[in-house]
This record gives C-alpha cells, structure tokens and sequence, in this order.
C-alpha cells in the first residue's frame, strides 16, 4: 500500500518526458552544474510536492519561449512555493519551461544541497550569472523578497517585503519581459509566529523559523501542512530605460511590479474560500 502510494506520488510521466526533452537541449552538465538527467531524482521529488499541495494554475500561457524573469512573491519559510512555480512551468508552459531558480549565497555552503541544488538547474544569485542564463534565452526564477519573504512570520502574511533592483536592472540590461507571480497558500503550510535571529546568526542562516506547532510536535512542525496553492502568473510586463539608471528611477519600475504582485495576491485572497 505504502509503496504503490509513493510510485503515485512521486512519478509523473509528463515530468519526465520533459525532463527527456530538454535534456537534448542540454545533454550534459551545463557551465553552471545542471544536468537534465541527474535532475530526474530532484523533479520526482518536486512532483510529489506539487501533487500534496494540490496547484490550481491559471495564467500559464503568460510564460513565453525564450528569455523571460518569472517573478513571484515569496513565503512558506522552506522553498516549496519555487518548487510549485517551477514544476507548473515544466508541467503546463507550451513548450515546457526549465525555470534557473535564483538562490540565495549561503545555500552553496550547504553540504549536499549545493551539488544537489545545481544539478537541478539553481544558480547563486548573482547578476553576471543571471544575465548569462537570460542572454541563453532562459527562464530564470527570482524572488525579488529575498531571505525577508520566506520568513515571513504569520502576522505579516501576504504582506509584500520591499523588492531589491536588481532583477529590474537585468530585464533592461538583457531585454527581458517579466512575468509577475502571485502564490496564495504558502503562508498557511507552515506557520512561523517567531524569528529566532539569534539561533539564526548561529547557524550562519538568514533566519530561524519558530513554527506554531514546535511545543506539541517537535521538528515534525516544520513538516508543511496540506494547504491548496493558487500559483496565477499575470501578463509579460516590459520596462525600458538604461539598466544602470539611477536608483530612484528604478524604484519607480521595480514598485510597479511589486504592486502587480500584490494586486494579484489580493484578488486571489478575495477569491479564496478555503486554505484546504
């Protein structure tokens, strides 16, 4: 029973076949570690995400061939939310879409991860890598919140973190349209009441989850609970102007976007009838 349920789980043949398609674009590792075919391991697992958290797609058409900056908001406190968005972009883009996810520095310090991380696709997040990947005419995936998104805690859910520039400054450098992202969902899969910076500078993290449930279960609190995602990707917004214009004006075009997010995550909200 357990073993028919984890096959169910965590194969998708449509996955794979994808997965089989771009690695004849990619046939092995590429300069920054990916490999369509050792990935297949991480996208099974990714599948078996997508498949708890139940996605209900809308927008998908709105990803185009070729260059583009997947920009959603981000939260959940572990990266599920990417995981949906990219398996979304695999599963349903026409044609299927790798997303480069976007990772903060100090997830290479990580043992395993690091590897396992870049044979996925996932880059640090750095501008000369990110302008590389899009001049290659990739999807990248970026979380313009950062660290500040994910570990939101409960009392701040939904509500946007300040946007950094720099994924504006690469969509005018390379030309590249942007595709806003709303995820509604993530904030109640596991709810953080408490950032522990302290433990958190410790570990050399840039925050420490206290998840709501940590005195009744322990470490099993951070396990996300079954909460139904709504992933809608919004329509290709295109800016120009020189990419390295003065802070003030890229604000302007950055808070533009930020804004879409945001109304994007509202109107979900107003439309949402459950969190299951």
């Amino acid at each position: 029973m357990i073993r028919e349920w984890l096959k169910s789980t965590f194969s998708n043949e449509r996955l794979e076949q994808a997965i089989d398609d771009l690695s004849e674009q990619v046939p092995d590792h590429d300069e920054w570690g990916y490999s369509p075919k050792e990935s297949q391991a991480i996208a099974k697992f990714a599948s078996g995400v997508y498949k708890y958290f139940r996605p209900e797609i809308s927008g998908i058409e709105n990803v185009p061939d070729g260059r583009v900056l997947i920009v959603p908001n981000h939260s959940g406190q572990l990266p599920f939310d990417g995981m949906v968005v990219g398996t979304a972009c695999l599963l349903d883009a026409k044609p299927p879409r790798m997303c480069r996810a976007m990772v903060e520095r100090w997830v290479p310090t990580l043992p395993f991860v690091n590897v396992m991380m870049s044979r996925a696709g996932a880059v640090v997040g750095d501008p000369i890598n990110c302008r590389n990947l899009l001049e290659q005419e990739n999807a990248i995936l970026v979380f313009p919140e950062g660290a500040k998104g994910s570990g939101k805690t409960f009392w701040k859910r939904y509500q946007l973190e300040r946007f950094g520039r720099g994924f504006m400054r690469l969509a005018l450098q390379t030309k590249s349209p942007i595709v806003p992202v709303s995820v509604v969902g993530a904030e109640e899969s596991i709810i953080s009441i408490h950032d522990a910076k302290g433990l958190a500078e410790m570990f050399g993290m840039p925050y420490m989850p206290v998840p709501a449930l940590l005195p009744l279960l322990g470490p099993l609190s951070m396990v996300p609970l079954p909460t139904k995602f709504y992933v809608d990707f919004g329509e290709p917004m295109n800016f120009e102007g020189p990419f390295d214009d003065e802070d003030e004006i890229i604000d302007v075009k950055v808070e533009q976007v930020r804004a879409r997010v945001q109304s994007m995550i509202n109107d979900r909200l107003a439309k949402r009838e459950s969190v299951f």
